[in-house]
């Protein structure tokens, strides 16, 4: 269940299609009355909740901040014709990732694939047989044979099984929001660069202790029509720009189907939570800080998730001096 929050690394490290050929149901509607009571205690006091579009101020510079999905759906349209000028008239476009950084990504795992595979045993020989059947039939469905995913890491096995078997044809692979406000930024000559550097995801789940990566990896084993209903659940909330609400959610719903026990599933949620957001987010403020400095106007496009929060890009830059006005999407 934790992938939903791995969105991201999922549609950087795997080409995916857009998930109009998947069915799903939006499960905040399903929500128990128990579940209800702890989704609005998490809201009672969120910070920056709401919105994919922020404008932060100090002095004469100016910072644009856009939540993004990378993945593809029809609805970005309308918001991609609104945000072209804002990206067409800015001094750089910083991404979490350019195309160079994804080439060059690509090229390491050519040549050094024991980025992604276990050193000195095999999945099968790391789980009981039973889950591993069930970890086999997962992958398949998905088109990835089990004899090949057997030395993967559990982490990076973790991210192919976040995206449910409907969305696993590559010939319907397409680009997210990132990648086409980059294209726009390409074709205006619009100066790119990245927010860290390439391999920060990958070394942030490496340096995991294997007995976590394997609860993040069986923690994922949900039955494909939740998994459908799952990613529509995120989809619904990053278009309804409820970034706190969905992020909240997420957590209720991964105790609610998570295969394994659900201390252990929510251990794996805050690890996920302090690695893939909260570190990097404190990461990405002295880059920040250095672009506006060299420059005037500045727009940052991230995973609409870093938003939000306490340790939210928007309130760690208030706390920077800046003055944050959400804008429209």
């Amino acid at each position: 269940m934790f992938m939903r929050l791995l969105s991201l690394l999922c549609f950087v490290l795997v080409a995916q299609p857009a998930l109009a050929v998947c069915a799903g149901q939006d499960l905040r509607t399903t929500l128990t009355a128990d579940e209800q009571v702890r989704l609005q205690e998490a809201l009672e006091d969120a910070v920056f909740p709401e919105g994919n579009h922020w404008r932060a101020t100090r002095g004469d510079r100016t910072l644009h901040l856009i939540g993004t999905m990378h993945l593809t759906d029809p609805r970005l349209d309308a918001p991609v014709d609104r945000l072209r000028e804002t990206i067409e008239t800015a001094d750089l476009l910083l991404l979490e990732m350019t195309d160079e950084d994804q080439a060059a990504l690509e090229q390491r795992l050519s040549t050094d694939p024991g980025l992604l595979l276990l050193p000195d045993t095999t999945l099968p020989e790391l789980l009981m047989e039973e889950e591993w059947q069930k970890m086999s039939e997962a992958l398949t469905a998905r088109g990835m044979p089990p004899f090949m995913a057997a030395r993967f890491q559990p982490w990076y096995v973790s991210v192919l099984l976040a995206v449910p078997p409907c969305a696993a044809a590559p010939e319907l692979a397409d680009s997210g929001l990132d990648a086409q406000l980059e294209a726009i930024a390409r074709s205006a000559g619009v100066p790119r660069g990245a927010l860290e550097n390439v391999e920060t995801i990958f070394m942030a789940f490496a340096d995991q202790p294997r007995a976590t990566q394997i609860d993040m990896m069986l923690s994922s084993l949900v039955d494909p029509s939740v998994s459908e209903d799952l990613f529509a659940t995120l989809l619904a909330s990053y278009f309804d720009e409820s970034h706190a609400e969905g992020w909240a959610v997420s957590s209720i719903l991964a105790e609610r189907y998570s295969p394994i026990d659900p201390s252990a599933a929510a251990e794996v949620f805050t690890t996920i939570e302090q690695e893939l957001l909260i570190d990097r987010n404190r990461a990405w403020i002295p880059v920040l800080l250095d672009a506006t400095e060299q420059n005037v106007t500045v727009v940052a496009a991230f995973g609409a998730a870093h938003l939000p929060g306490e340790d939210g890009v928007l309130a760690l830059l208030e706390n920077e001096g800046f003055t944050l006005e959400r804008l429209p999407f």
